[in-house]
């Protein structure tokens, strides 16, 4: 079993039995775990993040309409199904933040986007692994708020990687 198969198995026992899930009661009672992508060996990237001289407030709205304040660290670039796209790294209160939206939204992905914690490394770079892309709470559960993908982060190109749609 690789790394990411076993945190996979670790995160259902947690989604199906844990008192924090965020799945409800009813939820639990039939669930047999969350959907993936396949592990994607492309996706899992060493990038290099151009930071932005003026770290930009942004505001980011939630899927409960309250804000959440961020500041735009800086963009990279990287290349999915032969295509290259440009994401923004966000910093928060927790640290980076990578939330996206992918073309698959709403058939393969969770319409609002997916998130990743890019891992800061020396020389200006990040670690990336889309293997890891999961869906916030509000796809389980529309008692949590989640930020809303900014519109600079919705991509017009699949990324096979992560988590899938939920499906009850």
């Amino acid at each position: 079993m690789t790394e990411l198969e076993a945190f996979r198995v670790e995160k259902d026992a947690f989604f199906g039995s844990h008192p924090q899930s965020p799945l409800t009661r009813e939820q639990k009672q039939d669930f047999k775990g969350l959907h993936y992508f396949p592990e994607n060996e492309a996706l899992r990237l060493e990038i290099k993040v151009d930071e932005f001289q003026v770290k930009e407030k942004f505001e980011m709205q939630t899927s409960t309409g309250d804000i959440q304040l961020y500041e735009k660290f800086g963009k990279f670039q990287f290349i999915t199904e032969g295509i290259e796209v440009e994401l923004t790294i966000y910093q928060g209160p927790h640290g980076f933040f990578l939330p996206f939206v992918d073309s698959l939204a709403g058939s393969e992905t969770y319409p609002a986007g997916r998130y990743l914690e890019p891992e800061p490394l020396p020389g200006g770079r990040f670690f990336v692994d889309f293997n890891n892309a999961y869906n916030p709470y509000c796809a389980y559960n529309e008692m949590w708020s989640c930020p809303i993908t900014p519109a600079e982060n919705r991509l017009k190109v699949a990324v096979r990687a992560g988590e899938k749609l939920f499906h009850t």
